[in-house]
């Protein structure tokens, strides 16, 4: 218990969980008094598996009747999503649906919260960006994740591109979380090793950043009721550290044998319990870093997350001492001298970057030493990110982080190389 706490915490209604539990949605969709729903996807999952045409005839065996638009394309825009709402809506011929459901990645299931918002009344999604009316009907949805990594699935938002200047927005609202997540650890089977290894960071990088960020008694909530991100509280900080233990354990083993089916569960896993942490918690300098990286590079949010993160932890042993211990302990740091355990988490988390493919600094990725300056501008412009970071002197922090992350720099780790560590 932590007795300053201000907790607000939000999850989706139902979690379902269990490899092959996607056989219990169509029972369960009738249960909730659905008969018409729309199936956000992409041509990959109606072509190269049985699982839509599966869901599709095990939903009509249960009185529902399912629409199916696999249109959903990496970092959907708000371009894609408009132009999906109209030609759902035609399809329909004035016809509701009482229901979403997602089935893919994050950037499905981002587009199909974008949908549950859109498709009622026919208005663009930039009419959503910013606070949404309380008297807006949004649909509820059904998330099912074929990664284990975004956490898309018990968050309360949603990211699209914005085309026209070519930055991300979101569309932010609690009713958008998930009104049943159902994670089947059997859809990341056939993950390739990138998809798996991106993934991965991604849980990882959300399991330890809200595990890190800013006390719930200091978040500042703009006065909003229904806040869609509060700060870390015990609760949070109990998933979050569930998630770390368990990427630490199946990161790598998922990454190196997909066949490894305790491996690819574990993974499920820990996605979902970094989503339950983060989901409420909200994130913080990596996040923020790594969208002005991506904007930069154009590589992948896993990817950017990943060359971030060892350099934000680098800089946080002054103000998360205690944590960063338990981080060590459960990444089995065994160095029995606790400053020593905290100086290597930066350095080990590093390592398993790199031994699951992924770049190690910003150089590797292609950003030039003249871009520094720019990435810190632009990185503390995710104002609400760049407050969460619990730290004294933000833009200090900011510039320290990307200059050590473009030299390949861990100054902690210096410290420590009489006693390397390498991954298992």
């Amino acid at each position: 218990m932590r007795v300053e706490d201000l907790v607000y915490f939000c999850a989706p209604a139902r979690l379902v969980m269990g490899a092959g539990c996607r056989a219990q949605l169509p029972a369960l969709l009738h249960r909730l008094g659905y008969r018409r729903g729309l199936v956000v996807t992409d041509t990959f999952f109606t072509g190269a598996t049985p699982w839509v045409d599966e869901l599709v005839a095990g939903a009509r065996a249960h009185d529902v009747e399912l629409l199916v638009y696999d249109g959903g394309m990496p970092d959907p825009t708000t371009t894609l999503c408009d132009a999906a709402t109209a030609a759902v809506r035609e399809r329909l011929g004035g016809l509701p649906v009482d229901h979403v459901i997602a089935l893919g990645g994050g950037s499905n299931i981002d587009l199909a919260k974008a949908l549950c918002l859109t498709l009622p009344g026919g208005r663009p999604v930039r009419a959503f960006l910013g606070r949404i009316d309380a008297g807006t009907p949004i649909l509820p949805l059904i998330a099912m994740p074929t990664t284990a990594g975004t956490g898309s699935e018990a968050t309360p938002g949603a990211i699209l591109v914005d085309p026209d200047n070519a930055t991300k927005v979101a569309v932010m609202d609690n009713r958008l979380r998930p009104g049943v997540a159902l994670v089947d650890p059997e859809f990341t089977y056939t993950c390739p090793p990138r998809v798996t290894a991106d993934a991965g960071i991604d849980a990882l990088t959300h399991a330890i950043e809200s595990y890190l960020t800013l006390d719930s008694a200091r978040f500042d909530r703009g006065g909003d009721p229904d806040p869609g991100y509060s700060g870390r509280n015990a609760l949070t900080m109990l998933f979050a550290h569930e998630s770390i233990r368990l990427c630490g354990r199946y990161l790598l083993r998922s990454y190196r044998d997909g066949s490894d089916t305790e491996a690819r569960i574990g993974m499920s896993y820990a996605s979902v319990y970094a989503a339950l942490s983060y989901g409420s918690a909200g994130l913080n300098a990596v996040h923020g870093i790594a969208y002005a990286v991506a904007g930069l590079t154009h590589l992948s949010h896993g990817t950017t997350n990943a060359v971030m993160l060892p350099y934000v932890l680098d800089v946080l042993a002054d103000v998360r001492r205690e944590e960063l211990l338990a981080i060590a302990r459960l990444l089995d740091i065994a160095e029995s001298d606790p400053d020593i355990a905290v100086a290597r988490v930066p350095g080990a988390v590093r390592e398993l970057v790199a031994a699951v493919g992924l770049p190690t600094t910003l150089q590797a990725c292609g950003v030039g030493q003249g871009d520094i300056d720019a990435l810190v501008r632009d990185a503390l412009g995710v104002a609400r990110l760049a407050k969460a970071f619990p730290v004294p002197d933000v833009p200090a922090r900011y510039a320290a982080i990307v200059r050590n992350a473009w030299a390949g720099t861990l100054p902690a780790e210096a410290q420590t190389r009489a006693h390397p560590r390498r991954v298992a």
